[in-house]
C-alpha cells in the first residue's frame, strides 16, 4: 500500500537529518496517513479512506465528504475515491 493521501495525492517527501556536528544524511517525511470511514449523505453509507489529518480537517471544513469531492480535481484523487466521486454526482443527479 502506497503512502500517498487519496484525497489530496500528498506523498512523502525527502530532506536531511542533520546531526550536533551538521553531518547531512538522507531521510524520508511520511504524511500523516490515517484509516477513516466517511459518510457520504447522497449514498446513504460510509466510505473508507487513507487520508492525512489535513485533508480530514479540509473534509470537515467544506461540509463533508460530498462537498469535497465536487470541488476536488481529478487529478488529486486516487482511483477509489474518483469512483466515489462519480456515484455521488451520479446519485445527484438522479434525485434532482
Amino acid at each position: 500500500m502506497s503512502r500517498v493521501c487519496e484525497l489530496t495525492g500528498k506523498g512523502p517527501m525527502v530532506g536531511n537529518n542533520s546531526s550536533h556536528a551538521n553531518n547531512k544524511t538522507k531521510r524520508r517525511y511520511l504524511p500523516n496517513l490515517n484509516d477513516v470511514t466517511l459518510q457520504s449523505e447522497t449514498l446513504g453509507r460510509g466510505v473508507k479512506l487513507r487520508i492525512t489529518a489535513a485533508a480530514l480537517r479540509s473534509v470537515d471544513h467544506r461540509g463533508g465528504l460530498d462537498a469535497y469531492l465536487a470541488k476536488a480535481k481529478d487529478v488529486e484523487l486516487s482511483a477509489r475515491a474518483l469512483k466515489v466521486k462519480k456515484e455521488i454526482a451520479k446519485a445527484q443527479a438522479a434525485a434532482a
